[in-house]
């Protein structure tokens, strides 16, 4: 990637992060700083849904919310130093599933 590319994706992203509200932006930090171990997955867009990022506690708490595009997910991950993982790619974890039942029963 050339220094042009590297700047235009920044300014890409920047624009991005001013389109996201505040609400959603406020909620997903608040997720990270209050929880432990927190690690975000990004989904990318289908032809109905936006790109989504969903973010998995240690203890399988989860919170799912639309962003503008998955470069802002990785800015967003990078930010608050958390991993972040395509979802494609990397499947979900187990502990967001096991969370779900223990909530359901």
């Amino acid at each position: 990637m050339g220094w042009f590319s590297r700047k235009k994706r920044q300014a890409q992203v920047a624009r991005d992060a001013r389109e996201v509200p505040d609400v959603t932006r406020d909620h997903l930090s608040g997720f990270v700083t209050t929880r432990r171990g927190v690690e975000a997955w990004l989904e990318q867009p289908t032809s109905f849904n936006k790109p989504s990022i969903l973010l998995v506690a240690a203890s399988g708490e989860s919170t799912r919310r639309a962003i503008p595009s998955i470069d802002y997910g990785y800015e967003f991950a990078a930010t608050h130093d958390i991993p972040a993982y395509d979802a494609g790619v990397v499947p979900y974890p187990r502990r967001m599933r096991e969370y779900g039942a223990r909530r359901r029963g």
